[in-house]
């Protein structure tokens, strides 16, 4: 049976949400904390940002969501793949890309390895070194020589590269495209692929050259922006209220039906990330499997508890200031215990 949030959990949320923006973490954010079909709490503090003026955020303030791009677009569009016989997650990622000649050990990893990272690629990815190159971007990653033994956790942006490209080469559409058509059929109306204009409605993100523009609109991450914005590890933008929509959509999914269906087989652990953590298909697992959430590098947050019918949402720009997992510590920390109490 769903289980409601507390008004002391809602509390809590709201004040260190409070205090991490006072201490200054972020110029500010957005909490959403909802239950499937029993409503929604929402907890604002701050503003925008300093060139928005005095204004608050909002559940329609625009944020750049990082790496929740992978379970927001990348897991989902994954998930109906396999439902439609396009992909199969043991074989080899070469298998749904355009045929490549000569070796490509990275080619071999399956797409389960890259959906849970422990394929062993290289961990980090510059895609600017490719500048120049004759051969198509999935020949040039999938020929880079493997980094690990595949089988250990290793957090790794370049297999959800290869899965965007993959995506786009079995339906023949671009990435983009195939996003906006799901996210339109779960009524998420504004969650989209940068770039976008910058208004006060558009949360800026990081300033990287002092005198420079700040980033404002455009995808935070160096290799999503060198691939257009559109990517399978990051460049969507969404706000709180799609994402408790989107949230809502999985927790309410019937288990028979295919996104049901498809959460339920994530949620098995894959590899093991430290004590009490594990990894399923994209999402982190915690509470001994009862919890799954997953972490964006600007400064947000997206958190489930199928059992219970609970969500979490967090949307900051905590990157505004620089990295920002340290500073929102806190507020990720109760997040997660908050949403794994019974």
């Amino acid at each position: 049976m769903p289980a409601p949030f507390s008004a002391d959990d809602t509390a809590r949320l709201g004040e260190t949400l409070q205090e991490v923006v006072a201490d200054g973490a972020s110029p500010g954010g957005v909490v959403v904390a909802g239950t499937a079909g029993h409503g929604q709490e929402v907890m604002v503090a701050g503003v925008v940002a300093p060139e928005c003026g005095s204004q608050p955020p909002s559940v329609h303030t625009v944020y750049d969501i990082a790496s929740l791009t992978k379970v927001v677009a990348t897991w989902p569009l994954v998930g109906r793949a396999v439902q439609d016989g396009l992909i199969d997650l043991d074989a080899p990622i070469r298998d749904s890309l355009p045929v490549m000649s000569g070796e490509a050990p990275s080619g071999e990893a399956s797409v389960r390895q890259l959906i849970t990272h422990t394929s062993g690629l290289r961990a980090s990815t510059r895609l600017d070194h490719y500048r120049g190159a004759d051969l198509p971007l999935h020949e040039l990653l999938c020929r880079e020589p493997l980094e690990d033994t595949p089988g250990a956790h290793r957090y790794i942006n370049r297999g959800y590269i290869l899965l965007g490209l993959a995506l786009t080469h079995l339906h023949r559409r671009p990435l983009d495209q195939l996003a906006a058509d799901m996210w339109g059929g779960l009524g998420m109306r504004s969650t989209f692929y940068g770039p976008v204009a910058r208004t006060s409605g558009v949360a800026p993100t990081e300033q990287r050259l002092p005198g420079a523009p700040r980033i404002w609109g455009a995808a935070h991450d160096d290799n999503a922006g060198l691939m257009g914005g559109v990517a399978g590890h990051a460049g969507v933008f969404s706000t709180p209220a799609d994402l408790a929509t989107y949230a809502q959509a999985l927790l309410s999914a019937d288990e028979s039906g295919p996104l049901g269906d498809w959460l339920r087989s994530s949620l098995v652990p894959h590899a093991p990330i430290e004590p009490g953590l594990d990894r399923g298909l994209s999402w982190i697992l915690a509470a001994g499997g009862s919890v799954a959430y997953h972490h964006g590098f600007t400064g947000t947050s997206l958190y489930l508890a199928p059992s219970t019918g609970r969500y979490l949402v967090i949307c900051t720009n905590a990157v505004y200031y620089g990295p920002a997992r340290v500073r929102l510590a806190p507020l990720r920390a109760l997040a997660l215990k908050t949403i794994s109490s019974e």
